[in-house]
């Protein structure tokens, strides 16, 4: 099954994953890991702007350096491609330069290896790695946003734990990228302040973690299955993709959305490995469904042909492992 989908106006992932912005989840490593395998991370800001800006760097151009002379470099010229770089590729990296000469990227046998073993790989229009970086909505916010737009950011997620909030005045030259607002949005007035401030996308969820607390605590938050119902109602007349959490306990939560893995599994293992695992689920989902993509099972939910069903506690345990003496559940 083909499972594109559209992160914002402006950019689709080949694989509908996204990194949650937490310090113990996505810095660099991970936001390399998940747009290598069609989805995309988006590094937190739990941290200085300068830090932050520089953990996109790694993501988008990485800490190559090339020490030799320019009259021993065999160079490319700009435009060329992976196919014809690899027939010249004579030494472990290859410069690529410009009409004036200039050195504008580098290309590596490990990004020729990548480009084999990731054909899914989340990329830009220079062939770089996606990344998303999220930031909040005070004044010394605009700094951190303007170091992460030269480092060249893909998506900025807006962070407000609150129910309602001004999105600061967005600079003009950050238009030109895709905005995808982190707002805890889970009502319809929610998504429509936020439409009409211009984000791209809205992010749904409040208090719906495996280990979050709020809705206990603070007497604050929303189901997240009427969540997802009323912001995707209003979000879809107006043309605004949405992404949103949902705790993973078994197959066919992978059919609704795909979370992360600190939820998921008792002992975090290689993202390299739990995400096919969550494609594969994905795609066996759409497919028992009868849906080749999940466009097609967009469209199945919008006409009415696909509904969900309200299952009581009986039916779930019926549906699960059952009377057995003794039950071990392995994911992969």
């Amino acid at each position: 099954s083909d499972l594109t989908s559209a992160l914002t106006r402006k950019i689709t992932l080949k694989t509908p994953l996204i990194s949650s912005p937490m310090d113990t989840v996505t810095e660099s490593s991970m936001a390399i890991a998940m747009a290598l395998m069609g989805g995309i991370g988006i590094i937190h800001h739990n941290c200085t702007a300068e830090f932050q800006a520089n953990e996109v760097r790694k993501v988008k151009v990485g800490q190559r350096t090339a020490m030799t002379k320019r009259e021993d470099l065999v160079v490319a010229p700009a435009g060329v491609m992976l196919k014809e770089a690899n027939d010249i590729l004579q030494r472990s990296m290859l410069p690529i330069v410009n009409d004036s000469d200039e050195l504008v990227a580098i290309i590596a046998r490990t990004d020729l290896k990548k480009n084999r073993d990731y054909p899914l790989a989340s990329k830009d229009s220079r062939k770089q790695l996606l990344c998303g970086a999220a930031i909040g909505t005070r004044e010394d916010d605009k700094y951190r946003l303007d170091l992460l737009m030269q480092a060249g950011v893909d998506v900025v997620v807006l962070v407000r734990k609150q129910i309602t909030f001004n999105v600061f005045a967005i600079p003009t030259a950050f238009l030109q990228l895709a905005l995808l607002c982190a707002s805890v949005v889970v009502t319809a007035a929610q998504a429509k302040n936020l439409i009409d401030a211009g984000v791209d996308a809205l992010r749904v969820g409040m208090g719906c973690g495996s280990i979050c607390i709020m809705q206990e605590v603070m007497a604050c938050g929303r189901p997240q299955g009427t969540s997802v119902y009323k912001v995707a109602e209003y979000a879809y007349h107006a043309n605004v993709t949405f992404a949103f959490y949902v705790n993973m306990s078994s197959e066919g939560d992978k059919v609704k959305v795909a979370q992360g893995v600190s939820g998921s599994v008792q002992d975090k293992g290689s993202i390299h490995t739990f995400v096919p695992y969550l494609i594969a689920g994905i795609q066996h989902g759409c497919q028992d469904i009868g849906a080749r993509s999940l466009s097609i099972l967009r469209s199945m939910m919008y006409s009415g042909e696909l509904k969900f069903e309200k299952r009581t506690m009986s039916a779930q345990m019926e549906g699960g492992v059952h009377g057995l003496h003794s039950y071990e559940k392995r994911l992969y």
